[in-house]
């Protein structure tokens, strides 16, 4: 799991509320927290592996390179790996080596390397799960972006500068204050934690406030879009839209349900930490309702990796496939896909993910539009969930392309 309580607990003179919560059956708690990530681990990583029946070609028009948004979907899922990679080892090391954790409580100890891999495994987890919110974040401020001002995949840089500087920054100065003036005698009460606690929690807040504002302003700007193609409003178009908030909501569920019970334990623990006597008998519900949102964030904190990816997209199944004539046939397809762009027309200004069975609609519509507004939607497919198809008048480029090379041909004939 990550909570900055883990982080907390390295330091020998740690609270009591922290000692409460850690202490209470710690070799059920980490068999919990190593089932899970375990179990998130490799079905996240299944989830993200090339499958034979999702390779196809969506029609006789290549399809543009990935949007900035397809690759914040990967990255996220790679940040919860990761994530998910470092609960694994340090729970597999707290079970296998129970007496570490006596180590590490113990004040001015000659032996480092307890709390060097206590601070250390911990910091691994806090900054992985920090960039994962930060790039939720970027996610939801990218599609919006994209649907306004039809934005290109350059800004990805942008991002990467933002959500790992961020990430990095926050991580080492929330640990600097903490483990102030040294990881064996740190500096106790709630003010000096407290900044370590904020840098922890304000991206996770960031998400569950600003993301559903981005996602609203979003899906009201695509169905705008949508209307003003043709003046009208069909059922293809209403299925589009309310495919796009199912996947926004789907992002969303996952996130509140993963950290939800984060802010809740982490309230009740500041309210024991505040009385004088956390064992008083009049505070007994508030440290059950302690304990069990413990152990509910130990399982549900490292789900997070293999939840994300059946919000993102979909369930993709057991048949994978990792042939090397599969690689050289995507290679293939890559390069072939250039190749009108080599050739000197700007096609696909911009890219847009839509659902898969409007490929021939995008086509006819193409034909008829005058603009090329270019603008990104999310929308989950019936075989893979995120399809990038460019509706604008661009497409039309593809036929005039094969009709100015007919012509060519007839005229050399002649």
């Amino acid at each position: 799991m990550a909570s900055p309580r883990l982080e907390t607990f390295c330091c020998p003179n740690r609270d009591a509320a922290t000692e409460f919560v850690v202490s209470f059956q710690p070799v059920l708690f980490g068999a919990l927290s190593l089932g899970s990530a375990a179990l998130s681990f490799l079905f996240a990583v299944l989830q993200l592996l090339p499958k034979r029946k999702g390779y196809r070609r969506l029609g006789q028009y290549p399809l543009p390179r990935p949007a900035s948004s397809s690759r914040i979907l990967i990255i996220i899922s790679v940040c919860d790996i990761l994530g998910c990679a470092g609960i694994i080892v340090r729970s597999s090391v707290w079970l296998g080596l129970p007496n570490i954790i006596d180590r590490i409580s113990v004040t001015n100890s000659t032996d480092v390397w307890p709390e060097v891999f206590c601070v250390g495994s911990a910091m691994w987890i806090q900054l992985f799960f920090s960039a994962s919110f930060w790039w939720t974040f970027c996610y939801a401020v990218d599609v919006f972006l994209v649907v306004k001002t039809s934005a290109g995949i350059s800004t990805i840089i942008l991002y990467h500068m933002i959500t790992w500087g961020l990430a990095v920054l926050l991580c080492i100065e929330g640990v600097a204050m903490l483990y102030y003036p040294s990881i064996s005698d740190c500096e106790q009460g709630l003010q000096h934690a407290i900044p370590h606690y904020v840098t922890t929690y304000a991206p996770m807040l960031l998400v569950l406030v600003a993301n559903p504002v981005f996602f609203n302003r979003t899906i009201s700007a695509v169905t705008s879009l949508l209307k003003g193609r043709q003046g009208i409003y069909t059922e293809n178009e209403r299925r589009l839209a309310t495919e796009i908030k199912i996947r926004f909501f789907k992002i969303m569920l996952v996130f509140f349900i993963c950290w939800i019970p984060n802010i809740i334990n982490e309230s009740l623990l500041f309210y024991l930490e505040m009385q004088t006597d956390i064992n008083d008998n009049g505070f007994r519900d508030i440290r059950n309702a302690a304990l069990i949102t413990w152990f509910i964030m130990g399982i549900l904190n490292p789900m997070q990796a293999f939840l994300n990816t059946l919000a993102f997209h979909g369930w993709t199944g057991f048949d994978v496939d990792l042939s090397l004539q599969r690689r050289r046939e995507l290679a293939w397809d890559s390069v072939s896909t250039s190749v009108p762009n080599a050739a000197g027309h700007n096609a696909m200004v911009g890219t847009t993910l839509l659902y898969q069975s409007h490929v021939q609609e995008a086509k006819k519509m193409g034909n008829g539009q005058q603009h090329s507004d270019g603008f990104s939607v999310l929308s989950e497919g019936s075989e893979s969930s995120t399809v990038e198809i460019h509706i604008s008048s661009e497409l039309r480029d593809y036929e005039d392309v094969d009709a100015d090379g007919e012509s060519l041909e007839n005229s050399v004939r002649h």
